[in-house]
C-alpha cells in the first residue's frame, strides 16, 4: 500500500504521534449523489487541507441506504456507488496520502431468511451465512444476551459467539487487504463490549481506530450541567476496555463547547482548570468534532449552533485532542468556511500542535475563552476583547468571535 508497514502491526503508532486531523466525508444525504466519484474528485483538496484521514460512509450492501442496516458484508457495491468506484477512490487516497476510514457497523445486520420465532434472524445465502446462534436473545435469536445496548428493530449480533468474532476478524482483514481501508470507525459501540473491539483492532491491525460512544450527558431538565466528569469517565472506561487501542469521539466537549457558545464560555474549565472534555483527562484518545452525521445534516438530532460553527473550530483545531471536521461545514457552506478551516490547520500543524499539548486556559468567562496550547498558539472566542500579552505573539488568523496568534 506504499504505507511505512511498521504502521501496520502496532496500532498504537499513529496514536502516539497524535497529528490525525480526521474529516468525515459524507453526510446523512451523501447516498443520493453517485457519492465515491463525488469524492474521487475532492480527494487533491482533502490532501492538501492538511487531513491525515478521510471517514467515509459504510460501504457494504445494507438494507438502508446510508448504509447502517448492512445485510452482506462483503459485497462493496452500495448506494455510494460501485465496488469498482469505491477501489477507484481508495487507490487514490492512497496516492495522495489519505488513510481510508471503514464505517464498521457490526452491532447488528439484517437476516435474509426467518428462522427461530419467525424472525428474519438467519444470513443463509449470503458470505457469512450464520443461524440463529449469532443473534443475540433479546433481539430475537438463540445466542446469549447482548453485552451492551440494544439496537432495536433488527438483530444484533452476539459478539460472545467465537465463530462470530472469527468470522468478523476476517472480514476487517479482508477490508484492510482487499478493499484498501486502512482506519476503522465503530458504530454504535455502545452495543458491544469494548473488549470485543480489543479483539478486532488485535486481529485486523488498522492504523487508527474511533469508536462512537454516545451516551447521554448530565442535564437538569433540559440544562446542561456544569460537571460532566461521570459522562466523560464513561467514554474513557470504554476506551480503556479496547486496551486503550482506540479512541473514542469526544461527546463530552461537543456537548459543553456547543453550550459555552452561546454565552456561556465559563463551562470551557473545569473544578481543577483543565478543558472539561474528554480531552481534558485523556486527549490522546479523544477525537473532538463539532457535528456528524446524526448531529447535523438532514438529521439535526443535536446540531452545533449554526451562527457559532468558526467558533467551535477555532477551539478544537487548536487545542488538544484529535479533530475532526465534517463534510457539510468543510464543502457545502461556502468557500470562506473552507478557507478559514484550512488555515486553522495549517496553523495547527506548523505549530506543532498535536494530541497531546499542553494547554493553558486564561480565561473563562461568560463572553471570553482564551488558552495557549504548546506554548506556541494563543486563541480566544466569544466577543470578549482579549489578545496574548508579549511581543513575540502575531496574529495568525480571526475570523467572527474567534481569534489566534502564533509565535
Amino acid at each position: 500500500m506504499g504505507f511505512d508497514e511498521s504502521q501496520q502491526t502496532d496500532p498504537l503508532v499513529v496514536i502516539r504521534n497524535g497529528k490525525e486531523i480526521i474529516l468525515q466525508a459524507f453526510n446523512w444525504e451523501s447516498q443520493k449523489h453517485d457519492w465515491w466519484r463525488n469524492l474521487d474528485r475532492k480527494v487533491p483538496d482533502i490532501a492538501k487541507s492538511g487531513f491525515t484521514t478521510a471517514w467515509l460512509p459504510p460501504a457494504c450492501q445494507s438494507l438502508a441506504p446510508e448504509g447502517y442496516l448492512p445485510q452482506n458484508l462483503y459485497s462493496l457495491n452500495s448506494s455510494y456507488g460501485s465496488e469498482h468506484l469505491l477501489k477507484a477512490l481508495l487507490n487514490k487516497m492512497n496516492q495522495y496520502k489519505v488513510r481510508a476510514m471503514a464505517d464498521i457497523v457490526i452491532n447488528h445486520r439484517v437476516g435474509t431468511t426467518q428462522g427461530h420465532g419467525g424472525m428474519y434472524n438467519r444470513y443463509d445465502g449470503i458470505p457469512l451465512s450464520w443461524d440463529e446462534h449469532a443473534v443475540t436473545s433479546c433481539t430475537g435469536g438463540r445466542g446469549n444476551k447482548s453485552t451492551g445496548d440494544n439496537f432495536n428493530g433488527v438483530p444484533n449480533i452476539d459478539h460472545t459467539q467465537s465463530f462470530v468474532r472469527k468470522d468478523l476478524i476476517d472480514w476487517m482483514r479482508w477490508l484492510r487487504s482487499s478493499a484498501g481501508f486502512q482506519d476503522f470507525r465503530f458504530d454504535f459501540a455502545k452495543g458491544y463490549a469494548s473488549k470485543y473491539v480489543k479483539e478486532y483492532i488485535e486481529g485486523a491491525k488498522p492504523i487508527f481506530s474511533v469508536g462512537e460512544y454516545w451516551d447521554t450527558c448530565n442535564y437538569k431538565g433540559s440544562y446542561l450541567d456544569y460537571n460532566q466528569d461521570s459522562h466523560r469517565q464513561r467514554i474513557i472506561n470504554w476506551t480503556d476496555g479496547t486496551g486503550q487501542l482506540s479512541t473514542a469521539f469526544d461527546f463530552t466537549t461537543k456537548a459543553i463547547l456547543q453550550e459555552a457558545v452561546k454565552g456561556e464560555f465559563w463551562r470551557l474549565r473545569d473544578s481543577k482548570g483543565k478543558p472539561p472534555g474528554v480531552i481534558g483527562w485523556w486527549p490522546s484518545r479523544a477525537v473532538t468534532f463539532i457535528d456528524n452525521h446524526d448531529t447535523g445534516s438532514t438529521q439535526a438530532h443535536w446540531p452545533f449552533p449554526s451562527r457559532h460553527i468558526m467558533e467551535g473550530y477555532a477551539y478544537i483545531l487548536t487545542h488538544p485532542g484529535i479533530p475532526s471536521v465534517f463534510y457539510d461545514h468543510f464543502y457545502d457552506w461556502g468557500n470562506s468556511m473552507h478557507d478559514q478551516i484550512v488555515k486553522l490547520i495549517d496553523i495547527r500543524r506548523h505549530q506543532g500542535i498535536n494530541s497531546r499539548s499542553s494547554i493553558r486556559i486564561l480565561e473563562a468567562q461568560p463572553n471570553l475563552y482564551a488558552a495557549t496550547i504548546g506554548e506556541k498558539v494563543s486563541m480566544k472566542i466569544g466577543d470578549g476583547s482579549w489578545c496574548p500579552a508579549g511581543k513575540e505573539w502575531q496574529l495568525a488568523t480571526s475570523g467572527h468571535r474567534y481569534a489566534v496568534w502564533q509565535k
